[in-house]
């Protein structure tokens, strides 16, 4: 396995892709510190959900200002109502900078580091610095629905989070700010066709290759 000095890698893909596997596998193996922005949208919408606050942006701004990625890390925040709410908050212009400002000043002080994410090699990573390798996720929506419904230990109906991932992988693609693009040289990785063994297979392959 080669040692690197330096190795940013941006994981990209729809709900429910399993790019958060990957990227976990991916960091474990290659010792990087892993970034998951998904996270910070759903503390954030947790938040909002918790002391609903009359100015969500000045809420945020000192919710942020105070808090470590652990701390986020280590919360549960895959609750259905939290993706419901989440969706909606995402493409807000002004959270989003809240969000990426934060990824931001952590990115600038690692340079072994994986962010994974929606928009993190068409906005996050696209320059200074700039991603060494970018992974695409996607998987079928009824293996995506299946895994997602073992998450969350089958308290939602399998039916009802199928609904969910299709339209929240359908406001990601359609909003306006930063939405969820596969940029041109971003590595497809179809999670549907591959186990997790092939997953980090693939992906070492292509990070041996750099």
């Amino acid at each position: 396995m080669k040692k690197f000095k330096k190795l940013i890698i941006a994981c990209d893909g729809e709900s429910a892709s399993g790019k958060s596997t990957a990227a976990r596998l991916i960091s474990k193996k290659y010792k990087l510190l892993l970034i998951n922005s998904g996270l910070l949208y759903r503390y954030s919408s947790k938040l909002i959900i918790k002391y609903k606050p009359k100015n969500i942006i000045s809420f945020l701004n000192k919710k942020f200002k105070n808090v470590s990625y652990k701390k986020i890390a280590n919360q549960n925040l895959h609750s259905e109502k939290i993706s419901n709410h989440v969706a909606i908050l995402a493409k807000n212009k002004q959270v989003r900078k809240i969000v990426n400002n934060f990824q931001k000043k952590i990115i600038k002080n690692n340079k072994m580091i994986c962010v994974e994410g929606r928009d993190i090699a068409s906005k996050i990573l696209s320059k200074n610095p700039k991603y060494d390798l970018a992974f695409y996720f996607k998987c079928n929506i009824n293996v995506a629905s299946y895994r997602r419904w073992l998450d969350l230990r089958k308290q939602v109906s399998l039916k009802e989070i199928k609904k969910s991932l299709k339209k929240r992988t359908l406001m990601d693609k359609k909003r306006k700010h930063s939405p969820l693009i596969k940029v041109k040289d971003a590595i497809l990785i179809r999670t549907d066709l591959l186990s997790k063994k092939q997953v980090l297979s693939k992906m070492t392959r292509y990070i041996e290759n750099i």
